[in-house]
């Protein structure tokens, strides 16, 4: 018996990543569990650890830091269900390093989720979920997989996340784009890496450069080279002339209020409240691609989830079916979706928009729990490998306010892995 208590960890282990392998785990943001919704992973900052504002910061923390990363999942069974979390490292990538556990945990990497608290006064019963990620050793990208522990073959969700350790200095300004065609619609993040005191053999060659913009996985920029290199002064400038590092500046998001039922809140028409469930109409949104840029206040797209009546959300909002309308005429040989943080910016069949011929508009039907959220359009061709189209429906201004980070990574001699050595966020257009 002592021998087989001893086995189990490994045991264990082995199952899981068999499991891994078996589901094919994407190292991406995803719930795989449609009876899951709304899975937060922030940083626990400030003496408020409720505060709903917390989820609007990306999960990127420094190990030099006293702070800790924050999951929170709703599971809308309303049935109790033991789940376990585990940690992956992953390469810059973000694909699967070969570092052992040991090499980038502090402690045996299966934990399991005890804090948990059910839903109280909701029309639509849920279990709310918390879990503290731990503490790892290495600077870098990890990937957090939940999984049901009744069922190890049953992955529910997992949530990127990253931590870093300044090791060398990164400069960064966000402008017009410097081409005049695309000035008044672009972005260019000019860049500058000082990595005195640093050991590298390659300079120009061995650091990994990511730009991301408002936190989105599906806006980044990689694969940049310096354009000059400041031997002796140990400096790689990135100011380049090709435009690999403008970006569209889209446009402010939209955003509704859900946070009481109890009045009709910004942007929302109407509120239909059934016996079983709540409905909310978003107001009736039209094209903004043609004329002005128009100056708004937003989340960059994120959300907060938050109860008006009892500053709770996290167990006293409910779940809302919220009503998306487009008016704008059928788009042959598109789709069009509804957009957002909330989806994890993924185009799928939950946020998929169909068109109303009697209305004249596209409509969508999203269960989302009560809060703020911001929102937009987009419309992807159905037909060859053309990609999706925000600007279409939104339009795209160098003038709008946004969110920049740069990651470095660089593999240190004799290492295994690529580390996060350089974390900066850059913001422009800032108005507070």
């Amino acid at each position: 018996m002592t021998i087989f208590r001893r086995l189990l960890p490994a045991l264990l282990l082995c199952f899981f990543t068999t499991a891994l392998v078996a589901q094919q785990l994407q190292t991406v943001d995803r719930i795989y569990d449609p009876k899951v919704q709304t899975a937060l992973l922030f940083p626990q900052v400030g003496a408020n650890p409720n505060d709903p504002s917390l989820t609007l910061n990306p999960p990127v923390i420094s190990l030099d830091e006293q702070v800790s990363l924050q999951l929170e999942f709703d599971d809308l069974t309303a049935d109790y269900r033991s789940f376990r979390a585990k940690l992956v490292h992953c390469n810059a990538d973000w694909q699967k390093s070969v570092l052992n556990d040991i090499e980038f945990t502090y402690e045996y990497n299966d934990n399991p989720i005890t804090d948990y608290q059910v839903s109280l006064n909701t029309k639509i019963p849920y279990y709310h979920y918390r879990f503290t990620v731990p503490k790892v050793k290495l600077p870098g990208n990890y990937l957090l997989v939940v999984y049901d522990e009744r069922n190890r073959n049953n992955i529910i969700l997992t949530r990127r996340f990253s931590t870093y350790q300044n090791k060398v200095a990164v400069s960064a300004s966000v402008r017009f784009s410097t081409d005049p065609s695309r000035q008044f619609t672009d972005q260019q993040i000019d860049m500058a890496i000082s990595y005195k005191g640093y050991q590298v053999i390659s300079p120009q060659d061995d650091f990994k450069v990511v730009i991301r913009q408002n936190y989105r996985d599906d806006r980044e920029i990689r694969g940049l080279r310096p354009t000059n290199v400041q031997a002796f002064d140990q400096v790689l400038d990135y100011r380049l002339v090709d435009l690999s590092n403008t970006m569209p500046g889209g446009n402010e998001f939209r955003f509704f209020d859900t946070r009481t039922i109890l009045s009709r809140a910004n942007y929302i028409d109407r509120i239909d409240r059934k016996a079983d469930r709540n409905i909310a109409y978003v107001q009736v949104d039209q094209p903004r691609s043609q004329g002005s840029y128009i100056q708004s206040d937003d989340f960059n797209g994120f959300f907060v989830i938050d109860h008006r009546e009892t500053g709770n959300g996290q167990t006293n909002a409910d779940y809302i079916e919220t009503i998306f309308t487009l008016r704008i005429p059928e788009l042959p040989d598109v789709n069009v979706y509804v957009n957002g943080a909330f989806n994890f910016w993924k185009l799928d069949d939950r946020t998929r928009m169909t068109f109303d011929s009697v209305l004249g508009a596209y409509r969508a039907s999203v269960l989302l729990k009560q809060g703020v959220y911001n929102y937009d359009y987009v419309v992807q061709p159905t037909t060859g490998q053309q990609k999706a189209n925000e600007s279409y429906i939104e339009g795209s201004f160098s003038s709008t306010e946004n969110d920049y980070e740069v990651f470095v990574y660089h593999r240190p001699p004799a290492s295994r892995a690529d580390q996060l050595i350089a974390y900066q966020r850059v913001g422009v257009n800032k108005r507070k």
